[in-house]
């Protein structure tokens, strides 16, 4: 069976199985050709807005397929100027342009972006070129599109499953708020969901409960309920753990709580979380997705959140294609050997400057 609307991609859940896949999610980097089958027909891109540089890369790779593959169709969100040869395209048109795959010019923002068009049903995989500030979630380096894209279209490299969590909201007697998407799973969050005070100048009172058993009554400015991939957001802001993208886990992070017990917990994440805004709450919550505001929860309506059976195929660098940030950093070696190892834990290293350590510019000058 084939997922709607992806020709070329292989379906490999089972409809009476979606727990036990969700459980098993981003636990393993899958072979590209598991989720190609053949050549893309067709492309979607998503690019960082109002960047010239971004703006002339778009052209370079247009250009590149177009000359390369003259076959493949590409898209882009409606603009006023489109490169030549590229086709305008809305997420409300997915089952009359069906896509193949995404490629994103940019930041890490523009993956986000590529996941809410997708929100909710399954989405094609990712190929992710750096553009942007941080890009902790991009593998490729701009200057190497054409050989990435070479082996995109012959069906090399592998896929990392980045999850998902499915979001429901409801009223107080359980209701549903709004239905669910086309794929009846919710909507769908890469980062993470995030209930807050926002505007009011009151704690919010919010009840948690894991798989249906009451957890805690948190007392703070709100809570971060966020995946493997969000834990270098906005939960690492607020205290929560680094947690490595392939771990099955779910991550509830506190901001700013009264406690000082209240530290972040790291959940199975085979796990159904619901968090409801207390009666005795006297302030609503506003729910923000991947940092978009969503909507504001009252007093006693609930969000329920689980993983989502649909993941975000990320595709990753091959071991010998050097895409990445500091040239020494790719090439140090361990006991003799170059590492080729994961993209994550040298950009932990190299991006986020994990546990370096602080050295005195005076003696630094001296070359002690």
């Amino acid at each position: 069976m084939r997922f709607h609307g992806f020709g070329i991609f292989k379906h490999r859940l089972n409809p009476c199985s979606q727990k036990r896949h969700a459980r098993q999610l981003s636990t393993q980097a899958h072979a590209l050709s598991k989720w190609i089958s053949k050549t893309p027909g067709s492309i979607l891109f998503v690019k960082k807005p109002n960047d010239n540089l971004v703006a002339a890369a778009f052209n370079d790779v247009a250009s590149y397929i177009k000359t390369t593959y003259p076959q493949t169709l590409l898209f882009h969100e409606s603009e006023n100027k489109l490169p030549d040869g590229v086709l305008s395209w809305s997420s409300s048109e997915k089952r009359d342009k069906p896509i193949d795959l995404i490629v994103t010019l940019g930041g890490d923002g523009t993956i986000l972006h590529a996941s809410s068009l997708f929100k909710t049903g399954p989405i094609p995989p990712v190929l992710s070129f750096s553009m942007g500030t941080l890009g902790f979630l991009l593998p490729f380096n701009i200057d190497t599109f054409p050989r990435a894209l070479d082996e995109v279209f012959s069906g090399n490299g592998t896929i990392l499953e980045r999850m998902r969590i499915a979001c429901t909201f409801h009223r107080q007697d359980g209701s549903e708020i709004e239905g669910r998407g086309e794929s009846g799973t919710g909507w769908q969050v890469m980062n993470e969901v995030t209930l807050h005070r926002g505007r009011s100048p009151h704690l919010n009172v919010i009840d948690a409960y894991v798989d249906g058993q009451h957890l805690t009554e948190a007392m703070s400015d709100g809570l971060i309920l966020s995946t493997p991939t969000g834990s270098t957001a906005y939960s690492l802001s607020s205290g929560g753990p680094i947690v490595h993208p392939s771990v099955n886990a779910l991550l509830l992070t506190p901001i700013c709580p009264r406690s000082l017990s209240f530290r972040s917990l790291v959940l199975p994440g085979s796990s159904r979380i619901t968090l409801k805004v207390s009666r005795a709450s006297r302030a609503p919550a506003e729910v923000s997705m991947d940092g978009q505001e969503a909507r504001i929860l009252q007093p006693g309506q609930f969000i329920s959140v689980e993983a989502s059976p649909h993941p975000v195929p990320c595709i990753k660098r091959s071991a010998d294609l050097f895409t990445s940030r500091v040239d020494v950093e790719k090439r140090r070696t361990v006991m003799g050997e170059r590492g080729l190892g994961d993209d994550w834990v040298r950009d932990i290293n190299t991006l986020l400057q994990f546990n370096a350590s602080f050295k005195n510019k005076h003696l630094a000058t001296e070359g002690l």
